[in-house]
């Protein structure tokens, strides 16, 4: 683990490559798992108050899940997510494209200058997960064997996880703490780590 300016990396974001192939997985994370999207108190309550801005974005099935549920529920290991179609597997903020991709309602939202909320930050950041510890933010490498395909194209365009997720990380932490960390990057590789 690297110590940087409040967290805790998993050197794994600098080791792992990763680049999102969405033609390939079809965006699978909007609909396969248990449990929805984890959720920041404070972004379950951006979603309630801009609802009915977002609805018109969002399929019928899924306006009809967040109608009866509301924007969020608690999954069985009692954590704040996104609420599920028929309380499995796709989130209900998820939107298909003519191919059948599976995008993000929010995010479709936010690009068309509707909201100012781009999407929850877990979407954003995927695949590192956020654990809080008691005085770090400890930031995991998620692995899921459906983002194979994504390992496949970073791997192919040589792109670590944590470069791949910089406008993620720097909305997060910020440009200073994004920047530093390609600092401690090139210092982790000049040491002979990224071997």
């Amino acid at each position: 683990m690297i110590e940087h300016r409040g967290t805790l990396i998993s050197e794994d974001l600098f080791e792992r490559r990763f680049v999102c192939d969405l033609n390939a997985c079809k965006g699978a994370c909007c609909v396969a798992g248990s449990s929805g999207a984890p959720l920041e108190v404070e972004e379950e309550a951006l979603l309630q108050e801009l609802w009915p801005k977002i609805r018109p974005y969002i399929p019928e099935k899924g306006q009809r899940a967040i109608d009866e549920h509301g924007v969020s529920e608690l999954d069985e290991d009692g954590d704040l997510v996104t609420t599920l179609v028929e309380g499995r597997g796709e989130c209900a903020f998820t939107v298909f494209d003519a191919q059948g991709i599976a995008l993000c309602g929010v995010e479709r939202a936010w690009k068309d200058g509707a909201i100012p909320f781009r999407k929850p930050i877990s979407c954003h950041l995927y695949p590192i997960r956020i654990e809080k510890l008691k005085f770090h933010d400890g930031l995991n490498y998620h692995r899921w064997p459906i983002c194979k395909p994504a390992c496949e194209c970073g791997a192919k365009l040589d792109v670590p996880v944590f470069r791949f997720l910089k406008d993620s990380l720097t909305r997060k932490y910020g440009a200073e703490w994004y920047a530093e960390l390609e600092e401690i990057h090139a210092v982790w590789v000049a040491d002979g780590r990224g071997q």
